[in-house]
């Protein structure tokens, strides 16, 4: 959606808002088929559109150069031909998921007849707001059309006009289907007023918030929004080594925890080792993660396995450094494990590595965390791995959705009664 030059930044908005959920009622209406076709439709026409896009992309890129915006926030920003393929694939792998629509979670019968089925349905409009990585976009879009949802859209400033390039293709696409192309928004002014009118809700018309991003985007929708808001604020990640790990299994998942992305919420902050194993476990998963250019920080009897070991403080225990650091801490056993991640951890993802079943399913049952693994890296936490196609990130609350946030969980339900004739006495 264009702007017109002479219209105000809370005209835009507000006219955004009542076209989504113009849209969200086509939406609602519209049948599986129809919507998977949609997705497939906007596959096709995301890789017909590449040069565009290319070329949008190209231009922020100059942009943000000349900006002097570092060479990693470039790369975040940057979009190549297999960038948009994979966009592309990502977007037919969402259509061919389940579809959430209409699928009857319970039905039952009530002694005087009536029955009863609680329905999964659309929520109506979402609203993304979301920092300079212009997939993001697509990924959004594809959840939100899988879902019933109208979805308005926004990017960091960097990457207008990537975003509004791919915008510009699905809303095509959608068009061709007989879906409104309102049904995807992107904001197209990178004045922050948009923001603080999207946390407003758009006079009623935005539904739910969900900030993807770090940790400042966050911390400002959750205390500005005046709608519901699913996210997660920080991603203080733990892996717990038990005395019965299998070391190189132990050794192969801290160091894939920590350092395959650590800038992804999913990376390990802090690595736990039970004491009773220390012996023959600290040395080697300390020096493993040395090794692989980790900056290690530890309690007292960690910084005696190695002089390049830093002393940790009450600090590190509560950071998400996204960074090549961890901070090392020996505990007396799971119970004690489970007790430092309930004060310190964030509730994202914590990962036991064990071969004790008992100490194993202890740790699943009592950590309170969105994900829990055994034996495997807590970088599993991502929509993608867990089966979900794309995922608009990690819910870290305890109410709607946690987890990994697909298709399922941009939906609500409500309760479909049939009757024969019953009143109540």
């Amino acid at each position: 959606m264009n702007a017109p030059l002479n219209e105000d930044v809370d005209e835009l908005m507000t006219r955004m808002g009542r076209a989504a959920r113009a849209a969200s009622r086509v939406l609602a209406k519209a049948d599986k088929s129809q919507r998977a076709g949609a997705l497939v439709a906007m596959a096709k026409a995301i890789t017909a559109c590449e040069k565009q896009i290319l070329a949008a992309n190209a231009r922020d890129i100059e942009l943000a150069t000349k900006a002097g915006l570092s060479a990693a926030f470039l790369d975040r920003m940057k979009l190549s031909s297999d960038a948009i393929h994979a966009m592309a694939k990502g977007i037919e792998t969402v259509a061919w998921l389940p579809d959430p629509i209409g699928d009857a979670e319970a039905e039952w019968t009530r002694p005087n007849g009536l029955k009863i089925a609680r329905v999964r349905v659309p929520i109506g409009v979402i609203g993304i707001i979301y920092e300079s990585r212009p997939n993001v976009t697509a990924d959004a879009a594809a959840l939100c059309i899988k879902s019933g949802n109208a979805v308005i859209l926004r990017g960091g400033s960097e990457t207008l006009g990537s975003a509004r390039a791919i915008q510009t293709a699905i809303g095509e696409a959608l068009e061709r289907v007989s879906l409104p192309k309102e049904s995807v928004q992107v904001v197209p002014t990178a004045d922050r007023l948009a923001v603080g009118k999207m946390l407003a809700g758009l006079e009623g018309n935005i539904d739910l918030v969900i900030p993807r991003g770090g940790k400042s985007l966050v911390a400002r929708v959750h205390k500005d929004a005046r709608v519901p808001v699913l996210a997660h604020l920080e991603g203080n990640c733990h892996v717990y080594v038990d005395k019965a790990a299998d070391l190189q299994k132990a050794v192969d998942i801290v160091v894939n925890s920590k350092m395959r992305r650590v800038s992804v919420c999913g990376a390990a902050e802090t690595l736990l080792i039970d004491a009773a194993g220390a012996g023959r476990l600290l040395r080697p998963l300390v020096l493993a993660l040395i090794d692989a250019g980790c900056e290690v920080r530890g309690d007292r009897i960690v910084q005696t396995v190695d002089p390049r070991v830093e002393a940790a403080d009450e600090d590190d225990w509560y950071t998400e450094f996204v960074d090549a650091i961890i901070a090392v801490k020996i505990v007396e056993g799971v119970d004690a494990a489970i007790a430092h991640i309930a004060k310190y951890g964030s509730s994202h993802t914590e990962s036991i590595v064990t071969e004790d079943k008992v100490a194993a399913e202890t740790f699943l049952r009592e950590v309170d965390s969105a994900i829990v693994l055994h034996n495997a890296s807590t970088q599993f936490a991502d929509g993608a791995e867990f089966g979900l196609g794309a995922e608009i990130g990690i819910a870290t609350g305890r109410l709607h959705a946690r987890g990994p946030v697909g298709a399922r969980e941009l939906t609500t339900y409500k309760y479909v009664v049939r009757g024969n004739g019953q009143t109540r006495p």
